[in-house]
């Protein structure tokens, strides 16, 4: 019986030669994935530095999309966005 005991033995650990092979060659790859993506990061600029540029950029221009405007053009346009005066007249369910 000792003989399959041993036998068993050769197929677990070669079972686990295997795996532990596996696993270092997958940390291996991971470790060079990590030192490409340091290289990449080392040669890039200051973040914060591109983020300050950007910021100012921003603040000193006026949104396209939006009209300058410092009242409402049209001030009918303002009871669209008003609620209603009286609420006993509202028969809406959404208010």
């Amino acid at each position: 019986m000792q003989s399959g005991s041993s036998g068993e033995l050769r197929l677990t650990d070669a079972r686990g030669k295997h795996r532990i092979s596996a696993e270092l060659k997958r940390l291996e790859q991971e470790t060079r994935f990590l030192e490409e993506e340091l290289e990449e990061l080392e040669k890039m600029e200051k973040a914060s530095g591109a983020c300050k540029e950007l910021l100012i950029n921003i603040q000193t221009r006026p949104d396209p999309l939006l009209p300058l405007t410092n009242g409402p053009i049209n001030p009918i346009w303002d009871r669209w966005f008003e609620g209603p005066q009286d609420s006993s007249g509202c028969r809406c369910w959404i208010l």
